[in-house]
C-alpha cells in the first residue's frame, strides 16, 4: 500500500514550530525510534506537562525525521478557521465525552493502517494536576488501539516545557485571560528553559491481546510505566514538587506511577 505524504501545510508549520521553540528554550532530545518502525503504523504516547509541550513534541520529533499528526479534541476541529487549518494537517478527531469514542479509536487505526505519519496520542487526556506533575492515570484508549491493531507503541517523556508557558485558564473570555499565557512565555524567552525529550524503546505488548479481559488495563499500564521510567532520568533533581512554581495551575490530581 503505498505511503500517505505529509501536507505540505503541515510541513510549513512544524518548520515554523521548530523556530519557535528554539526561540523559547533549548530543545535536548535523547533516544529515537528505531528504523524498521519508520514509515510503518506507530503510537507515539507522551506525558503531558503543560500548553508548550505539544510544540516541543513536534519539534523533537522533527529533530528525529519524523512527521506526527495528532489526535485532537473535536471542540478544536470544530473552531472557525483553527479547525479546517487541522483538518488540512491531516490530524484526528476524538471526542472524549462522546459515545463514539470507539469509532474514533477505530478511524485512527485504519489511519495508520494506511501508512504514513506516526499519530501522536496523549494516553492522560489532559495536562497533568498532580503535584508532582508525574502522570495521572489516563485512560485505555491508546492501548486499545494499539492491540486492536497491532501497532507498536514507543513512549515518549517530557520534561521543562512546563516552565515556559502557565497552565492559565479554564476558559478564555477576553483579551485579560490571555496574559497569564504571554507574560510566561515572554519570562520563558528570558530564562530559556531546558526542553527535555525522550524516545523509549517501544512497549512489549506482543503477549497482549484486545479478546482478552484486562489486556488493555495491562497495556495501558505498560505504556504508562514505560513513559514514568523515562521521565524519571530527565528530573533526577527534582524527584518531588517541581522547582518551577505555576501560580495559575491547581493541584488537584494525583499520579498511580510515581516511582517509589
Amino acid at each position: 500500500m503505498p505511503r500517505v505524504s505529509t501536507p505540505l501545510f503541515w510541513r510549513v508549520l512544524m518548520a515554523i514550530d521548530r523556530g519557535f521553540v528554539a526561540l523559547t528554550g533549548k530543545l535536548e532530545v535523547s533516544g529515537d525510534v528505531p528504523p524498521e518502525l519508520l514509515g510503518k503504523p506507530l503510537l507515539l504516547a507522551s506525558n503531558h506537562i503543560g500548553n508548550l509541550d505539544p510544540f516541543v513534541l513536534i519539534a523533537a520529533c522533527r529533530k528525529l525525521g519524523i512527521n506526527p499528526r495528532f489526535m485532537l479534541a473535536g471542540g478544536l476541529l470544530d473552531a472557525p478557521v483553527m479547525g479546517p487549518a487541522l483538518k488540512a494537517c491531516g490530524h484526528l478527531r476524538v471526542d472524549r465525552a462522546s459515545a463514539n469514542v470507539g469509532e474514533a479509536m477505530h478511524r485512527a487505526v485504519e489511519a495508520l493502517q494506511k501508512g504514513g505519519d506516526p499519530i501522536a496520542v496523549y494516553p492522560e487526556g489532559k495536562i497533568t494536576l498532580d503535584p508532582g506533575m508525574w502522570p495521572e492515570r489516563g485512560k485505555t484508549g491508546v492501548a486499545r488501539m494499539a492491540l486492536g491493531g497491532g501497532i507498536p507503541v514507543i513512549p515518549i517523556s517530557q520534561w521543562g516545557a512546563h516552565e515556559a508557558v502557565y497552565w492559565g485558564n479554564l476558559h478564555v473570555n477576553g483579551w485579560r485571560d490571555f496574559l497569564p499565557y504571554l507574560t510566561s512565555w515572554v519570562s520563558a524567552i528570558r530564562r530559556r528553559p531546558t526542553f527535555k525529550v525522550h524516545f523509549g524503546k517501544p512497549v512489549e505488548l506482543s503477549d497482549l491481546s484486545e479478546t482478552t479481559m484486562g489486556d488493555a488495563r495491562r497495556a495501558h499500564e505498560r505504556i504508562m510505566r514505560a513513559i514514568t521510567e523515562g521521565l524519571a532520568p530527565l528530573r533526577l533533581d527534582e524527584p518531588g514538587l517541581p522547582r518551577f512554581h505555576d501560580p495559575t495551575r491547581p493541584t488537584t490530581g494525583s499520579s498511580p506511577w510515581r516511582p517509589a
